[in-house]
């Protein structure tokens, strides 16, 4: 016959996955975060991503110190440092983009690019600075 696994053996593998598996998210979205912040072309996309992901990285990676310490005081506190980001993080980045539109800062817009496949995606548009098709494509 064979003897079953003792529930406190499972338990323990569960909460060992748990932990590997929140703080892989939390690694995964910090990671997103920087490559945001260093991709991303304007202060308002930057405060947009580093407010959703730092957040989300930060917060698996405190529920998993909070799994890792159990049913103690420090896991109470490390729920209160969690809630206390989810709140601050998306308030520091919206005060921040309220800032820049105060000062004047402009967003980059889609329209603003400098693309150089512009002109491919736009049937109508010209290589001689606009002047073709004036008079409708036909020569006199």
């Amino acid at each position: 016959m064979i003897d079953p696994v003792p529930l406190q053996a499972s338990l323990e593998t569960l909460r060992f996955w748990t932990i590997v598996v929140l703080l892989g998210l939390g690694v995964f979205f910090t990671f997103v975060s920087t490559v945001g912040v260093l991709r991303l072309p304007d202060i308002y996309s930057r405060a947009h991503t580093a407010s959703q992901t730092d957040t989300l990285g930060a917060g698996f990676a405190l529920a998993a110190v909070a799994v890792a310490f159990g049913w103690q005081h420090a896991a109470v506190y490390t729920v209160l440092l969690l809630f206390f980001i989810f709140i601050t993080n998306p308030t520091a980045a919206h005060a921040i983009a309220r800032s820049a539109a105060e000062t004047g800062v402009e967003p980059l817009l889609a329209e603003e690019g400098t693309d150089a496949d512009d002109s491919e995606a736009d049937p109508n548009a010209t290589t001689d600075g606009g002047t073709a098709g004036i008079d409708g494509g036909e020569s006199r």
